[in-house]
């Protein structure tokens, strides 16, 4: 944990000291602060970061739009802060490149929890892009390529963020098996105990988006009523 870098993007400075200090508490020296969006790319540039704590409204430009230019330098957890809950909000912060999101006020021990949960899965996981024994899981429309990080659909590669790959190939390697919301959240997001429904509904429905001729009747990514989700793989003759 002290070698976790960890940069907080907060104009309100208060909130950046509350963080600061329970993360500080639990071992973590690596605390970069940034009170504005310029002052965030600045410090992303000059040190680096694993894990980055966002707030949606900054004075200069909105969280929603400094991810995209961080997602061009920077592969980082990005966890939004934020007032809003719409499903249109979701949306947007995770199409804009975001990995998760949590509500204000929130206790800063979920913070703690989460970035700790974070850290520990980029151990007991390492990068999509390292190299495994089986890499390439093969669907017919479409194709997931773990080693190279790459989603192919109908023979070409579709840009696809972190999280939805992850989630995707977290299915992909368990074909026909029902998962519920919570056990999808704790598997990829690495979360106990505090599953998010709107995040994996949000994710399940952008790998629709991407693997589907038509994403309203899927199938291959299917639900479950009342029990979760599967992604179907027929059998070979």
């Amino acid at each position: 944990m002290e070698t976790a870098k960890i940069l907080l993007v907060d104009d309100e400075k208060s909130i950046v000291k509350m963080i600061e200090t329970v993360l500080r508490k639990e071992g973590f020296r690596k605390i970069y602060k940034a009170y504005t969006a310029q002052e965030a790319l600045q410090l992303l540039q000059q040190y680096g970061a694993d894990i980055i704590i966002l707030d949606v409204m900054l004075p200069d430009q909105s969280g929603f739009e400094l991810c995209p230019k961080i997602r061009e330098i920077s592969e980082a957890y990005i966890l939004f802060l934020t007032a809003k809950v719409s499903d249109f909000d979701v949306l947007t912060g995770f199409a804009t490149g975001g990995d998760d999101y949590i509500t204000k006020p929130f206790n800063p021990l979920e913070i703690v929890a989460r970035v700790k949960a974070r850290l520990r899965r980029a151990i007991l996981h390492p990068s999509l892009h390292v190299k495994s024994f089986k890499s390439r899981y093969d669907f017919g429309r479409f194709i997931v390529d773990e080693s190279a990080g790459e989603l192919i659909v109908e023979g070409k590669t579709v840009a696809c963020p972190a999280q939805v790959f992850q989630l995707l190939l977290y299915l992909c390697k368990h074909p026909n098996v029902v998962f519920s919301k919570s056990q999808l959240y704790e598997a990829v997001w690495g979360f106990d105990g505090l599953s998010d429904d709107n995040t994996v509904m949000v994710h399940i429905r952008r790998i629709r988006e991407k693997i589907e001729l038509n994403p309203s009747t899927p199938h291959y990514l299917v639900t479950v009523r009342g029990l979760g989700y599967k992604l179907v793989k027929e059998k070979e003759e």
